[in-house]
């Protein structure tokens, strides 16, 4: 068995121009030119990273998370005639190969049975929302939605509370044969901060232990709905014992869209958690 080493890194891209994350044919993904960087700096031939979420096209994130496995050779010869670390030298060789729309802040040896997928604890999104020609930024016009109808966020932040917990979300995801819509969802929150750089905005936080296809902005198109007046308090959670996804429900533009945090627990509990997430993703995907 060839040993190799596990590298986490911790990055940040702007989702504007991929096409998701997940690499295509002819198509500029975050993974594509991920691993081409990787390749380049290493010289270890194409290396796949595994990743905490797939994000679609359009989706931002401040706090990506994933793995790859280098040689031996490959991770001690990073620093090259430098005095720095592998770790370090690893951030400024990618800093110096891949775009500006994708960065990497942090390189690191991963613990014992980290796997940047399957060890997730939670993964936390937020999406923004400017219903109020004042709070419309034009410099952040590709990671905030604009609306023309001033939202009602006390009566989004009602509808979704009926929400929270271990549910069947099938309202609220796009179908994928053989996989579960069970999630957990441990916060949706709506609120419309009066200081910092959200003043103004109308901001969704959301978290749970995972999240199927399409399913934030689903919740986010039934909220604004809500906000809106379009439907009433109780909408959503009549689609939610629905349990099928419906024509009313709109999942809207992905810019708005920020995957935040992806929490791991401690690092003894990393191989247990990999261990039983990896097993019931497959048990899903065998059914």
């Amino acid at each position: 068995m060839v040993r190799v080493i596990r590298v986490r890194l911790d990055l940040s891209y702007r989702g504007t121009e991929f096409a998701g994350w997940a690499r295509q044919p002819a198509l500029r993904t975050v993974q594509g030119v991920v691993e081409d960087a990787i390749e380049r700096v290493t010289r270890a031939g194409r290396l796949p990273v595994t990743v905490a979420g797939r994000t679609d096209a359009g989706v931002h994130a401040r706090g990506q998370v994933v793995h790859v496995d280098l040689p031996p050779e490959a991770w001690q010869a990073l620093p090259g005639r430098s005095a720095r670390a592998p770790e370090e030298a690893l951030v400024w060789r990618l800093a110096g190969t891949l775009p500006t729309d994708v960065v990497v802040h942090r390189a690191r040896l991963a613990p014992p049975g980290f796997d940047a997928r399957f060890s997730a604890l939670r993964r936390r999104y937020t999406y923004r929302v400017a219903d109020h020609p004042a709070a419309r930024d034009p410099l952040r016009r590709d990671a905030v939605l604009w609306t023309r109808t001033r939202l009602d966020v006390a009566a989004m932040s009602a509808a979704v509370a009926p929400l929270l917990g271990l549910r069947d979300f099938a309202a609220f995801c796009r179908p994928r044969e053989g996989a579960t819509t069970i999630r957990e969802l441990q916060e949706l929150s709506w609120t419309r901060p009066d200081s910092g750089a959200d003043a103004g905005l109308v901001v969704a936080s959301v978290q749970a232990d995972a999240f199927c296809h399409n399913m934030v902005r689903a919740l986010v198109g039934a909220s604004l709905a809500v906000g809106e007046g379009r439907q009433d308090v109780r909408w959503p959670e009549r689609l939610l014992l629905a349990r099928v996804r419906q024509p009313g429900v709109h999942v809207v533009a992905a810019h708005g869209l920020v995957l935040e945090e992806v929490v791991y627990p401690a690092d003894d509990e990393l191989a247990a958690r990999a261990e039983a997430v990896r097993a019931r993703r497959m048990d899903e995907e065998a059914h």
